[in-house]
């Protein structure tokens, strides 16, 4: 006698470690506004598995602070960073302070505030230099 069959797992909760991995399966959808802004409470519980990035005091931005040995370094993150923003088409402000200290401010313009597109282009470049 065969047993049931399973059920299937659960979805991941929201800021749960499996919903912070699946940021990075997601593509970015094109965004002319019409899309939901995330608000500060809901970016908090996406960023607890997202430690290297900080919500902004308005809530309307992520940024990773990131610092590298030279100027070099920097500019070649930059490089990698834009090639997940090309393929993504979700662009990233990129900040180049102190020749070595390199900012990378994510936010949809479109809506004045965080998407879903955000937390994926983090989670992308999270996976970059992990």
């Amino acid at each position: 006698m065969s047993s049931p069959p399973s059920p299937s797992p659960p979805s991941p909760e929201p800021g749960s470690q499996s919903a912070a991995c699946d940021f990075s399966s997601k593509r970015c959808v094109p965004c002319e506004g019409g899309v939901p802004v995330i608000d500060a409470k809901q970016a908090a519980s996406h960023l607890v598995h997202m430690p290297n990035w900080h919500l902004s005091d308005d809530g309307k931005s992520i940024s990773w602070k990131m610092n590298t040995k030279n100027f070099v370094g920097a500019v070649e993150r930059i490089n990698r960073i834009a090639e997940v923003a090309e393929a993504e088409q979700h662009h990233p402000d990129l900040h180049i302070t102190g020749y070595r200290h390199l900012t990378v401010v994510l936010t949809t313009h479109a809506i004045d505030g965080l998407s879903e597109n955000d937390f994926i282009v983090a989670a992308k470049i999270d996976e970059l230099f992990q």
